[in-house]
């Protein structure tokens, strides 16, 4: 009967060793699952075809921005740099930006749902394609998500479901890599660039709702091409090296055609004429 009972007490003693085994190794398979568990993140297609999502950065938001997949980088607005706190009141500002391009900026962290990444490079710019979206939406878009987010993640879309899929996959964007991205953003290819290499030393607005021709000449940089040229604050530019600049795109692309040191024909209206300057953009730094 002895035997039986210390037989019977050394099982329980083996039982209940194997048990704490199990349960240790199981909490260390559930965290290891939590670490790397599926995130699911609903998405909205704006009428517009793209597809938008909430997203907070820097804890800030959240802000709706386009989700796509094609983007080499992710972009927000000035006013959501600001917001969440990507912009330095103290940080010197280029004198000469189309459209509030204040550069690359690292955002500490980016979430949509539970979904985070960390340490994301963004570029800050009002760009004129998202926010003629959002003009024509009436709903405030403040940039878009891009590759330096979507590739720490393995993503699955379900467009029935309108849901995100996200898995952190571990990888981080080399920081080279992205350099080299933002670079072929701004500057272009070298036969047509897409984006102002140049500098002109001139800042334009066109308010809503204005239908004419041209756009307005709000500043002129001291002794920059623009000033130089005789261009002066108040005109109205209505062509660059021969293409209409009726909207601020037109003028981003207008600009963007021009290699810095090659003179080209602009055309302003001033107190209602006509005037043709001559303007030789200088190279950017």
């Amino acid at each position: 009967m002895y035997r039986i009972a210390i037989a019977a007490f050394v099982s329980a003693l083996v039982l209940a060793a194997g048990v704490g085994a199990d349960d240790s190794k199981q909490k260390k398979e559930e965290k290891k699952d939590k670490a790397t568990k599926t995130v699911v993140v609903p998405f909205e297609i704006l009428k517009s075809g793209h597809v938008a999502v909430d997203v907070k950065v820097n804890g800030k938001g959240p802000y709706k921005l386009i989700f796509d997949t094609g983007a080499p980088i992710s972009l927000v607005n000035n006013k959501l740099a600001k917001e969440a706190g990507l912009l330095d009141d103290k940080e010197k500002q280029p004198l000469f930006s189309l459209f509030g391009a204040a550069g690359e900026k690292k955002v500490k962290s980016m979430e949509l749902g539970r979904a985070k990444a960390s340490d994301v490079t963004v570029m800050v710019m009002d760009h004129p394609t998202v926010k003629a979206i959002s003009d024509a939406l009436k709903t405030p878009i403040y940039g878009l998500v891009g590759f330096p987010f979507f590739a720490q993640f393995k993503m699955t879309i379900d467009y029935q479901k309108k849901t995100l899929s996200l898995t952190p996959n571990g990888y981080k964007v080399p920081p080279g890599l992205m350099e080299a991205m933002t670079k072929l953003i701004m500057e272009g290819p070298k036969d047509a660039t897409l984006a102002p290499s140049a500098q002109w030393g001139v800042v334009c607005t066109k308010d809503k709702g204005d239908e004419d021709d041209g756009v307005d000449v709000t500043a002129v940089v001291p002794n920059c091409a623009a000033e130089k040229a005789g261009m002066k604050k108040g005109d109205r530019l209505l062509t660059l090296d021969g293409r209409w600049t009726d909207s601020m795109k037109d003028l981003y692309e207008a600009a963007g055609y021009v290699k810095p040191g090659r003179t080209v024909k602009v055309k302003v209206k001033r107190d209602g004429k006509e005037v043709e300057l001559k303007v030789t953009p200088s190279k950017g730094m």
